[in-house]
C-alpha cells in the first residue's frame, strides 16, 4: 500500500515527489510510502529552451530538465520509488483504498496524483467524468483539465500542472505540483499547515 502515487515525470509530477520526498525525512513522513509513475513518451518539455524561469540556467533545454529533474529526485530523496515504463491506465476504488492499474499491473494506495499535462489524448478511465475544457488555453489547442477546488478533483484524488488548469509556464506548474505535495504534508502533520525545506548551517562566530 503506497500513501501517495504520482502519474506522471514532468515539471509538476516530480516537483511534486521532490517536496513530498523532503517530508519523508520528518517525524510526521516516517513510514510513508510515495512512488511515482515516469512513463512519457512524449512531454511539453522536450522542445523547451528555458530562459525565463527562476533558478534554471539560462538555455538550459525541457531534454536536460527531464533527465536531471529524475536524477535528483533518486539522488536526494531515494525513498521515493520511481517506476519507470508503467501507464497509468485506471483508478477505481475510495479514498484511502485506491487501485490504480498501469499496462503492467496494479497498485493500491491512500491518495492518487495526476499530472501528465494537458493534451485531450487523456484516457485515465475513473477521471474522464471530470474532463473539461482548458480555461486557460487557447480553444485552438483543444487542452483540457480536470475540474477542481484547490488541486483537488474528489476526496483523495489531486491534479498538478497544466491539466489542474494552470497555464503553460514552466515555474507555474512546478509551482502547481509544489503546492499540491506541500499541502499532502499538511495533511500528515495532523493538518498543520506545512512546509519542508532546509536551511544552511550558521556560522560559529568567534
Amino acid at each position: 500500500m503506497f500513501d501517495v502515487l504520482i502519474a506522471g515525470g514532468g515539471v509538476a509530477g516530480v516537483s511534486c515527489a521532490l517536496i513530498l520526498g523532503s517530508g519523508l525525512t520528518r517525524a510526521y513522513g516516517e513510514g510513508k510510502k510515495v512512488g511515482i509513475f515516469i512513463h512519457q513518451k512524449a512531454s511539453s518539455l522536450q522542445n523547451g529552451l528555458y530562459n525565463n524561469a527562476y533558478g534554471i540556467a539560462p538555455g538550459t533545454t525541457g531534454q536536460e530538465i527531464m533527465q536531471t529533474s529524475l536524477e535528483h529526485l533518486a539522488t536526494a530523496y531515494p525513498l521515493v520509488e520511481q517506476l519507470p515504463t508503467e501507464k497509468v491506465m485506471s483508478i477505481t476504488g475510495t479514498p484511502g483504498n485506491f487501485t490504480v492499474t498501469t499496462n503492467k499491473g496494479t497498485y493500491q494506495t491512500k491518495m492518487f496524483i495526476v499530472a501528465i499535462g494537458s493534451a485531450n489524448s487523456f484516457d485515465i478511465e475513473g477521471l474522464m467524468q471530470y474532463i473539461e475544457p482548458h480555461k486557460k488555453a487557447m480553444p485552438e489547442k483543444n487542452r483540457i483539465q480536470l475540474t477542481n477546488n484547490d488541486h483537488v478533483v474528489t476526496e483523495g484524488i489531486y491534479v498538478a500542472g497544466t491539466l489542474a488548469g494552470t497555464r503553460s509556464q514552466l515555474a507555474i506548474a512546478a509551482g502547481s505540483g509544489a503546492a499540491v505535495g506541500a499541502d499532502i504534508l499538511s495533511l500528515w502533520n495532523d493538518g498543520k499547515h506545512t512546509q519542508s525545506h532546509d536551511s544552511v548551517p550558521k556560522q560559529a562566530t568567534a
